[in-house]
């Protein structure tokens, strides 16, 4: 398979051997369960998330750090050269960085090393459906039979993947061995983890090796160093005919079959990117993306909102799902998830999210539901599936919408005036939830300009289904509630003198913070300004928030603006929402411009011009994928999560929808002819 994207090496500018280049870029593989393998591309870990295996134990969450590298050396003629690079207290080492010639993924990542002439070529991937990922190491120019050795040594930590590990007496350092298998299981109540393998000797260690330091934990403010244990060390013969194999794995599996996971992974690729709704590289590597972010709850589909450390949020994956699943046509993976979040909902609420450890879903959330509505009103849009919705989804609709009017938790509940009031103290409720302690950084309570957005475009969406369905006394409802809807959101929340929404009112003085918040009150289909408002809203936020990498949380020149997301949680977290710039709102800015904009010719070459820092994005931080946030001040340096769904998902929705003009209702007529 061609490589797709990402490439860096000789044809690139990026300098391998260059340690700051190499540690700042990372490379992620999933395993479509909520498993994951990652690192940065010189093989230096610099988070506690950094793993070659990251087992999820209670798919999609649970998850583990079982294997956390391998140490790799090299013997040529008898001399000795470490691949691996890792940093200890005021020194990095061993360097092999330094040996780094190219980088592709094709379609996985492939790391070239060349050493004394030797080129090395090594491929690192995951088994979909499983905990196990498959590294292998060849000759890719011709040498004597009997002049190379490999030698692997497994370091594992077999904790939490938000803890540490440090040296203890209490692990079992023992392990068995099977013909070409190694199993080790360290600690009682944690899987085994197995290490199947073709090496042609294997040695005993019991070392611990102390004090690998992670950079970007202690950035963080977070503890910062661990220790991990090597039970053993395997050597491999390498030659231009033979491979060193090693499958690490939660089950036991035969070294023998890396060549048949290879062939079923690249196919598997192969028929992601051929799923690209559009003959564009930066839409085939958003398709890419997209599907890593896809992973299995039980017998359906939910998503990872974002890697390495989020599970699957209810909020992430409704925003996220028109763009993961209908813009890349995998309707039945939308099905899925919409039923699965659909058997949670309680008391007219979708989950917030899912624990790590499995524990009973929270709710604390006002929009997240709502967003529930917009993807089914975008499922329809896109495949025109009325009788799904019909038979699974509309009584839990209906009551969605009896349990807001009535009123549902944390004081959500359809006001007199038709908005939609929230909140209560010490709760944060709206996608913008930063809270440390106490302390609830964007609070947000009463009527928050998004959430009446997302109201109203919900009436509307649910007077549509009812119209279709022949529900006339219920369509009636809604579309009275609607009206009246329209009536009191240009009423309370158009800020006259400032030709633009408040993001809040709630009784008292209303909050005239310029945010992004108010693009939703233009992007969504069903929308309640007028044309020459919707346009004041655009240029507002153009104005004031547009940066190169998406929209910033709040106008720099706020008195709350914090432009840089960085120090220990206190800091970052009182920057998160408060000017930081979050890339998935260029979705539905680009959206609400073309819309403003009568879909022109110049708009969409504009938006184009705009897209172009972020295809660029695709080969810095995390490599294929777009960051979760980035500073609010310039050099707008990506931070968070180094690849987020939705960030991925509304750029590919935008880009297809915006630019290339790939439609609902085309792609609804399409459905309807193959069925």
């Amino acid at each position: 398979m061609k490589a797709i994207g990402v490439f860096l090496g000789k044809p690139n500018s990026v300098h391998l051997a260059d340690l700051d280049e190499g540690l700042r870029r990372e490379w992620l593989e999933t395993n479509g369960i909520g498993g994951f393998a990652s690192s940065t591309l010189n093989g230096c870990n610099t988070r506690r998330y950094h793993g070659l295996l990251v087992a999820a134990t209670k798919p999609p969450v649970g998850r583990l750090v079982l294997l956390s590298k391998l140490e790799e050396t090299l013997v040529i003629h008898g001399q000795t050269f470490e691949l691996g690079t890792n940093n200890y207290p005021g020194v990095v080492h061993p360097q092999g960085f330094q040996y780094l010639k190219e980088f592709r993924m094709d379609p996985f990542p492939v790391f070239t090393f060349e050493v004394e002439g030797v080129l090395i070529e090594k491929t690192v991937f995951m088994v979909h459906g499983e905990n196990t990922i498959v590294v292998e190491y060849r000759i890719l120019n011709d040498q004597p039979a009997g002049l190379i050795q490999m030698q692997l040594r497994p370091l594992i930590a077999f904790r939490d993947y938000h803890s540490l590990t440090h040296e203890n007496g209490a692990i079992n350092g023992a392990w068995d061995e099977r013909p070409g298998i190694v199993s080790i299981s360290p600690y009682t109540g944690l899987p085994a983890l197995h290490l199947a393998h073709n090496a042609k000797s294997i040695e005993r260690a019991g070392d611990w090796y102390r004090n690998f330091q992670y950079a970007v934990e202690r950035e963080r403010g977070l503890d910062f160093t661990e220790d991990l244990f090597n039970p053993c060390a395997l050597f491999f013969n390498l030659d231009s005919e033979s491979k060193a194999t090693i499958i690490a794995s939660t089950e036991t599996r035969q070294a023998s079959a890396a060549p048949q996971y290879r062939r079923a992974e690249i196919s598997r690729r192969q028929a992601i990117a051929l799923q690209s709704p559009a003959e564009d590289e930066f839409v085939k590597m958003l398709t890419l993306a997209a599907d890593q972010y896809i992973v299995s709850r039980g017998d359906h589909k939910s998503v990872i909102a974002g890697y390495h450390w989020f599970s699957d949020w209810g909020r992430d994956t409704m925003i996220a799902l028109p763009g993961l699943t209908l813009a890349t046509q995998r309707y039945d993976v939308a099905r899925s998830i919409l039923r699965t979040f659909a058997q949670y909902v309680d008391r007219g609420m979708v989950p917030n999210r899912f624990p790590d450890a499995g524990e009973t879903p929270e709710y604390n959330t006002v929009d997240a539901t709502l967003w529930f509505v917009e993807a089914v009103r975008a499922y329809l849009a896109y495949t025109d599936d009325l009788s799904f919705v019909q038979n699974e989804l509309y009584f839990v609709l209906t009551d969605i919408i009896a349990w807001h009017v009535r009123g549902t938790r944390f004081g959500i509940k359809l006001d007199p005036s038709g908005l939609l009031s929230s909140g209560e103290p010490g709760v944060q409720l709206t996608w913008m939830d930063a809270k440390v302690g106490d302390w609830v950084v964007t609070p947000r309570r009463g009527k928050p300009v998004e959430i009446q957005a997302l109201w109203y475009n919900a009436i509307c969406t649910m007077e549509n289904i009812a119209m279709r369905l022949g529900d006339e006394a219920t369509r009636k409802r809604y579309n009275s509630m609607a009206a009246l809807t329209i009536r009191s959101f240009n009423r309370l929340l158009w800020n006259e003198k400032g030709g633009y929404l408040y993001d809040v009112v709630n009784g008292g003085p209303p909050d005239a913070s310029i945010r992004p918040n108010q693009i939703f009150a233009v992007s969504l289909k069903h929308f309640m300004l007028s044309r020459e408002r919707a346009k004041q809203v655009v240029n507002v936020v153009q104005e004031h928030l547009l940066t190169p990498y998406g929209l910033r949380s709040l106008a720099p020149s706020d008195p709350q603006y914090r432009g840089r997301y960085t120090g220990d949680r206190v800091s970052r977290d009182g920057a998160y929402h408060q000017g930081t710039v979050w890339p998935w709102l260029m979705g539905p800015f680009i959206t609400a411009f073309m819309k403003v904009n009568g879909g022109s010719e110049s708009a969409r070459r504009q938006v184009e011009q705009w897209l172009t820092p972020l295809k660029n994005h695709l080969t810095d931080a995390g490599l294929g994928h777009i960051s979760e946030i980035f500073d609010g001040d310039a050099p707008h340096r990506p931070v968070g999560c180094i690849a987020q769904a939705w960030s991925a998902a509304e750029l590919l929705r935008s880009t297809l929808e915006d630019v290339y003009g790939v439609l609902p209702e085309t792609a609804a007529v399409a459905a309807a002819t193959e069925t």
